[in-house]
């Protein structure tokens, strides 16, 4: 089915199914919303939601999805570190604010007392961003995560639990993390993080084998991507934010808030030093390395320089 999908699409003919987040508002869903990719390809477009990164490495792996929007850096990393050969393609979006950790507020527990969060239980997406964001804070207040019961859940489900007091913390982002926000509090800010080195971004990824057949579909959908972000960045329009969070599944207050904590850098700033021109590649090394340490992984690879591949965006800035 993949290499039926890849011929189609080189031909310039048939269909592609692309990953996304619902509950994650970002101004590529105004272009899915219009067509603008289905145009800008010459191809039918078709979208299928997925609640966390890692679900989208095996819907790639498979064949049935050829590109993810906006995955978790861990995830890809799991991923990559595990053998499967997908690569990165653009920096879909940078959130501090949107990934965290929330302690039922019952437990009185802030950054001074996280000492105290030792034995309890908490529920974690595993293999994604928030479950890197979780290890990183974890090891910052000196929380043995051996102590703790860990539970795998997506945002939504951590939500719940932690509303029912079924786990005493529970991480997650996007929707879901805003629902935690109803029953406690989190340890860091989203700035706090990032003085400590805890970046969350995500990328748009595709199997390596697809980049290579078709680098003109990716680059041109890249280029719809960042139109859209363009867009954004300079109106951030009522209209704008309406098709984003109709297509999110979002009200538009949910979305106006989710939204405001996220960053979308132009082609130009993600081919710097700063994001795939220098630093993202030795970035997944110390996730990667996290995860080694934390036991989630069972290897790293020597470098992830060839899991980022900057063509099609170069080709897109062309454009």
């Amino acid at each position: 089915m993949a290499l039926s999908v890849q011929s189609a699409a080189a031909d310039g003919h048939g269909e592609i199914t692309i990953g996304y987040f619902l509950e994650w508002p970002m101004p590529f869903l105004a272009a899915k919303a219009s067509g603008a990719y289905d145009e800008a390809l010459g191809m039918k477009v078709n979208w299928v939601s997925f609640e966390t990164g890692t679900a989208m490495s095996a819907a790639m792996a498979s064949g049935d999805v050829q590109m993810s929007v906006s995955q978790g850096v861990p995830p890809f990393v799991i991923a990559t570190s595990g053998g499967q050969d997908i690569q990165t393609v653009d920096v879909a979006v940078s959130y501090s604010e949107n990934d965290n950790c929330v302690v039922h507020a019952d437990l009185e527990i802030d950054k001074e007392t996280a000492g105290e969060l030792a034995g309890k239980k908490v529920a974690v997406p595993l293999g994604t961003a928030a479950h890197y964001g979780f290890l990183r804070q974890m090891d910052h207040f000196g929380v043995d995560v051996s102590t703790l019961q860990v539970v795998d859940m997506a945002p939504p489900e951590g939500a719940a639990a932690l509303s029912q007091k079924a786990v005493d913390f529970a991480c997650g982002f996007g929707g879901g993390l805003g629902r935690m926000m109803e029953y406690g509090n989190v340890l860091l800010t989203g700035a706090e993080k990032e003085e400590l080195g805890i970046l969350v971004f995500d990328v748009t990824s595709a199997p390596a084998s697809f980049i290579a057949e078709n680098g003109d579909v990716v680059a041109k959908f890249l280029k719809v991507t960042a139109d859209a972000n363009a867009d954004w960045t300079a109106n951030q329009s009522e209209e704008m934010l309406s098709v984003i969070a109709q297509q999110a599944g979002m009200d538009l207050d949910a979305a106006r808030t989710a939204i405001g904590g996220f960053t979308f850098p132009s082609i130009e700033e993600q081919l710097s030093e700063k994001w795939l021109g220098g630093n993202a590649a030795p970035f997944m090394q110390g996730v990667a390395g996290v995860f080694v340490e934390a036991g989630s992984i069972g290897s790293a690879l020597d470098s992830y320089e060839d899991s980022v591949n900057t063509g099609p965006l170069q080709a897109a800035s062309e454009m």
